[in-house]
């Protein structure tokens, strides 16, 4: 067995307006708005919008109710601290961060250079609406 994702969800606490924020930044990375998907599943009292790519589907949870206030921390245990997306040039990381920075996103960190990670680590670092922190990056040398 090779290690591979087939599927990450992540449970956001306003499904509405973080839709809205991943239709614009999902297809920065090659997915398709024709393979979003959505459903309300009873049996776990929870709404579900789905985004499909061939090589990972991303999908965003709706909160228990009991839980919707709570506020996202990445350093809480059993949090997701960030997720990372590989780009295959910097200029895709440049691209990327040029069509947040269209979209008001929350920027982190502008792209530069990352030595202390690795000295190609080319990165930017963003949230999306609820507070959970993306990377795009490149590793290559340019």
């Amino acid at each position: 067995m090779q290690p591979s994702i087939d599927h990450i969800e992540i449970t956001v606490k306003d499904l509405e307006e973080t839709v809205s924020f991943y239709d614009q930044f999902l297809p920065l990375l090659g997915f398709s708005l024709d393979k979003k998907t959505a459903a309300y599943i009873a049996s776990h009292e929870k709404h579900v919008v789905e985004y499909s790519h061939p090589n990972l589907c991303i999908a965003l949870t709706s909160p228990r109710e009991s839980l919707k206030d709570e506020a996202v921390h990445r350093r809480r245990p059993g949090a997701l601290h960030h997720l990372a997306f590989k780009a295959e040039t910097r200029k895709q990381v440049d691209m990327v961060h040029g069509k947040l920075v269209e979209m008001n996103a929350d920027i982190v960190s502008a792209p530069r250079l990352y030595p202390e990670y690795h000295p190609n680590y080319y990165a930017v670092f963003f949230k999306a609406p609820d507070g959970i922190k993306f990377e795009v990056v490149c590793q290559k040398v340019e």
